[in-house]
């Protein structure tokens, strides 16, 4: 296509298309430009023009998330790089094989303060399996599909810098073809560990499961080892997708936007199983009488003390474990179900019905209302925050439905770009941003970029003028909410001006209707729900330190003068807390 001697920028673009990427995420600028150039003449990959560097990253993120293949993003030198390294920090976490194209100044520039001058290598350090300089034309393709590899082998990201005028040189080196080896290797431990692993479940008298995302594509095997120990289930929410849906031993999520008895299981067991997690809140961990499975060595027993660590694939590891148990009596499991089922009733249930006409409205009434209303292989996309909490709690799994999230980082504003990028590798396929008001304020412009692509994103906004969570962390800890309120914004005009078919709801009665006109809608849409920003998310589990915090920020507000404030909490969330 291009003749036998390409540029560097030419040859990368050729070497990604041989690589299965079909697109780009980013903004054009000075460096990049030779790369941008070369993708604009090659007919088999797009560049996606988002408006902030750290969008393109999230949209990357997702992509490879619900293709398990390489998903490219870019930024160019300087800022570019320092907008990008949050979305690739968090591609990087989840686990996400993506590819960071990080431009730096010219070369002959370099360590000389330039204009625009950051060091990339050690900016992208943490973020990455590997990021390392192409400091030459004769470096590709080589060092180009060592970055690949990296990426698709270790599962997270890898970044590739290349200063603006590398990028612009001839090379002479043939492209050839490549193959990149994908997958980890999905392995049992030895039978040693495996008998010692079954003797500790046969002497165990009360067994729990817990499970996380290394679970996925072992749900069979973890319901059969449930059935042949009668063991409760419980997830993370990472673990949701994989083992909430007809799951007859679940016990519901624990953490803190968790819910049901799976806190209890994992407590009132002799043994705790955990497969496939890297759960990091040890406090929800019973600290004994636990067994970690994972196929990554160096999670095992970072997060609990353990009886027994097994490094080994989880679905290989129970099919070599199952033949080898001896059944058990129901008792432990059937007490945990019906506390299950209690406490569903009690806390997730609390604010989805006979809330039909109060206002402001609730978020877990909305959240709800999406559930049944949105399609049974919709792509959810949540902010980081309330809107995680309602998701975790409301959005039903059942093995076609997604839910991605910023997990592991914890960013804010993730959700629109996420559902960028979730929209882009299947555009009939329906995609929810469940945007909290404050995460969709701080990456505004990408509303933007749904509409210049055309892509049919449903933006259900929760809008209630609060940062509700950091608001909710503040009272745990014993202090008044400070700066976490903000004025109310109309998201459904400023959306409106942007291109999208907006909807604005204050009632609970016009939800649905109003719901289904969004999902229904042929392009871009958006949702704008008032909800209430005193309602706020409470763990299956409190302690006594953060109920004591609570009843102190309580008091610091009344005595502020906030009594009405206070008061409207109570009212909002008195049937939410555990007794």
């Amino acid at each position: 296509m291009f003749g036998n001697k390409q540029t560097v920028a030419e040859q990368l673009v050729a070497l990604l298309v041989q690589a299965g990427v079909r697109r780009v995420y980013g903004i054009v600028g000075d460096s990049l430009n030779a790369f941008s150039d070369a993708i604009r003449r090659n007919d088999d990959i797009d560049w996606v023009h988002v408006h902030n560097e750290e969008a393109a990253a999230f949209a990357a993120s997702a992509e490879a998330q619900l293709t398990g293949e390489l998903a490219v993003c870019a930024g160019s030198c300087g800022p570019g790089n320092t907008h990008l390294i949050q979305g690739v920090f968090d591609a990087h976490r989840m686990g996400a094989p993506v590819l960071a194209i990080a431009s730096h100044i010219a070369s002959t520039e370099i360590g000389t303060g330039f204009f625009q001058e950051t060091d990339p290598k050690r900016l992208f350090e943490q973020a990455s399996h590997w990021v390392e300089m192409l400091s030459v034309p004769q470096q590709m393709p080589r060092m180009a599909r060592i970055g690949i590899q990296h990426a698709v082998g270790l599962r997270g990201a890898a970044v590739l810098v290349v200063p603006g005028d590398v990028l612009a040189a001839k090379t002479d080196n043939d492209l050839g073809t490549g193959h990149y080896a994908t997958g980890r290797v999905l392995g049992a431990p030895p039978p040693a560990v495996i008998d010692e692993l079954a003797e500790r479940i046969n002497r165990a008298e009360k067994v729990a499961i817990f499970g996380g995302i290394g679970c996925a594509g072992s749900r069979d095997e973890v319901l059969q080892l449930a059935a042949a120990v009668n063991a409760p289930v419980g997830h993370s929410l990472r673990g949701k997708e994989t083992l909430q849906y007809d799951n007859p031993y679940d016990v519901g999520m624990s953490g803190l936007l968790g819910y049901g008895a799976c806190y209890d299981a994992c407590h009132e067991a002799d043994l705790l199983l955990m497969f496939g997690t890297d759960f990091p809140y040890r406090q929800f961990l019973p600290q004994k009488n636990t067994i970690q499975v994972d196929i990554d060595p160096s999670r095992i027993g970072r997060r609990t003390p353990l009886e027994l660590g097994v490094v080994g694939d989880v679905g290989a590891t129970i099919r070599a474990l199952l033949p080898k148990l001896q059944p058990k009596g129901r008792e432990f499991l059937d007490r945990m179900l019906h506390k299950h089922g209690e406490k569903l009733d009690h806390v997730v249930n609390a604010y989805t019905h006979g809330v039909e006409d109060m206002t402001p409205m609730h978020p877990e009434y909305v959240a709800a209302v999406l559930d049944d209303e949105a399609a049974d292989d919709a792509v959810f996309t949540a902010d980081t925050g309330m809107c995680s909490s309602w998701a975790a709690r409301y959005v039903t799994m059942n093995g076609r439905r997604r839910l991605l999230g910023s997990w592991v980082h914890g960013s804010m504003a993730n959700a629109l770009p996420h559902a960028i990028g979730a929209q882009l590798v299947d555009r009939r396929r329906q995609v929810v941003a469940m945007s909290g008001d404050g995460g969709l304020a701080m990456l505004l412009g990408e509303l933007l970029t749904v509409r210049t692509h055309q892509l049919p994103v449903k933006v259900v906004v929760f809008n209630n003028s609060s940062l509700a969570m950091v608001r909710l962390e503040m009272m745990v800890s014993g202090d008044p909410a400070f700066e976490t309120d903000h004025d109310q914004v109309d998201f459904a005009a400023i959306a409106r001006a942007m291109g999208f078919f907006t909807v604005r709801v204050e009632k609970p009665a016009d939800l649905r209707g109003a719901l289904r006109s969004v999902l229904d809608h042929d392009g871009p849409a958006l949702l704008d729900v008032v909800t209430d920003p005193a309602a706020l998310e409470i763990p299956p589990h409190i302690t006594k330190e953060e109920m004591t915090g609570f009843a102190l920020s309580v008091g610091l507000t009344v005595l502020s003068g906030g009594v009405g404030q206070m008061a409207h909490v109570a009212r909002a969330n008195l049937r939410n807390i555990p007794r």
